[in-house]
């Protein structure tokens, strides 16, 4: 009888274990508290064409961790980083999701840059609800995935929209030609509400030609445009291409002004695109010579971390989505992941770097976009344009301010981002103009 008893004690301790809390590190305890390390899984390309979105990306969530855990972490807790590399590649990307989620037992997922590599991953994190943020995946349909699925920018619909308003209404153009990424899911959303907005707005799409991420030619799809002959070129893409499309459409005499979004934003596009990159335009998440003191202690912060290599908006939102996890975790009082998905959803307010963010019911960020002018290797700045009937600006001095975002000059090294050294140049612009789409 006595070991039978004994028997029985330990299969329902045995049992008892299974239905605590698993994710996460050290000694589960019921409620589905856990005590030691929190584990949080990152994802991001860090040897593929879109390296440098994911090295800044690393960056931003690592020194957000190391304030975290130096300050006392969370709930006398600290936070671990587990980054994992998906090559830039979508199955890569749901790979690794599926290592962090079911190996690794993350309690969070922050990642990815890529629309398509979100997309990709993200039922991952659904189906075993693990709540995921992507600092900077822009297309509406990464959130549509479900409830656990989050993003701290702007979406596609607000970008595109925003540079066809600045083309049509600031640059007074007619007429528009694209050139977009046909297997991306970014250039592809981005085109479509670009061209939407634009029609509406009295404007003509006179072409639309395509290319693929590893093209390194584009002279025939620039040739067919020049015949064109529209008043602007919009080309929403990533900085790998962008820049090489810059320089071989000067050669060969184009004059209308290229427009993109924050896909742009790489030390590497001024390397690529050199000087045929001025008078381009594009759509980004925040100044780095905003004067807000928030904003230049976070610079301050970052370049003295790494090196002297200033922080682009990728890793500025990826530090914004790394605290506002941190800050839902403080508020549910808890890693479990129902909780922490519950907190993120009642985000309002929160204080960014990249402004001041809130979560509304489709789990995106409302927050405005500033528009920048490509000058000498400079972003200059030129307008910031809000969502129709927001508020958003309201305390949101990073992401309005009226100061040219410094590019770095050299920025060979800056992929690597710790020991990439960079200068810091940097442009006043004194219009002020705010506009609402």
């Amino acid at each position: 009888m006595k070991r039978t008893s004994l028997s029985l004690l330990l299969v329902v301790a045995l049992l008892s274990s299974f239905a605590c809390e698993r994710r996460g590190d050290g000694t589960s305890t019921a409620g589905g508290e856990t005590s030691g390390p929190i584990k949080v899984g990152v994802y991001g390309d860090l040897s593929g064409q879109t390296s440098s979105f994911g090295q800044s990306t690393r960056n931003g969530v690592a020194m957000a961790f190391d304030e975290i855990n130096k300050a006392g972490g969370i709930n006398g807790r600290q936070l671990t980083m587990l980054f994992e590399d998906d090559q830039g590649q979508p199955a890569q990307a749901a790979t690794v999701v599926t290592k962090l989620v079911n190996q690794d037992r993350v309690v969070a997922i922050l990642g990815e840059v890529a629309s398509t590599n979100s997309l990709a991953a993200a039922p991952v994190a659904q189906q075993a609800k693990v709540p995921m943020i992507t600092p900077s995946s822009t297309n509406p349909k990464v959130t549509q995935v479900g409830d656990y699925i989050f993003r701290v920018c702007f979406t596609d619909d607000f970008q595109g929209a925003v540079m066809a308003k600045f083309a049509a209404n600031t640059l007074k153009a007619k007429t528009a030609a694209v050139l977009g990424d046909v297997n991306s899911d970014y250039s592809k959303g981005m085109t479509q509400f670009f061209e939407q907005e634009f029609n509406r707005l009295g404007g003509r799409i006179v072409t639309k030609q395509a290319y693929t991420q590893t093209d390194a030619d584009f002279k025939g799809q620039l040739t067919a445009i020049r015949s064109a002959n529209p008043d602007v070129i919009f080309v929403p893409g990533y900085y790998g291409q962008v820049g090489v499309i810059a320089k071989q459409a000067k050669e060969l005499g184009i004059k209308a002004p290229l427009l993109g979004g924050d896909g742009w934003d790489a030390p590497q596009l001024f390397d690529l695109g050199g000087e045929a990159l001025n008078g381009a335009y594009m759509a980004n998440h925040y100044s780095i010579d905003d004067p807000s003191p928030s904003v230049q202690k976070f610079v301050a912060a970052y370049k003295q971390r790494y090196n002297g290599t200033a922080p682009d908006a990728i890793a500025a939102l990826a530090y914004d989505a790394a605290m506002i996890l941190a800050d839902a975790m403080r508020r549910a009082g808890s890693t479990d992941s129902t909780k922490v998905r519950d907190a993120l959803a009642q985000t309002k307010g929160f204080a960014g770097v990249t402004g001041s963010i809130s979560i509304n019911e489709s789990r995106d960020a409302v927050k405005p976009a500033v528009v920048f002018e490509l000058q000498n290797r400079k972003f200059v700045y030129k307008e910031t344009i809000s969502p129709s009937g927001s508020d958003a600006t309201a305390g949101a001095a990073p992401a309005a301010s009226p100061a040219g975002a410094t590019a770095p000059a050299s920025p060979a090294a800056a992929s690597t981002g710790a020991g990439a050294t960079t200068s810091a140049n940097t442009n006043v612009n004194t219009n002020t103009n705010t506009t609402t789409p």
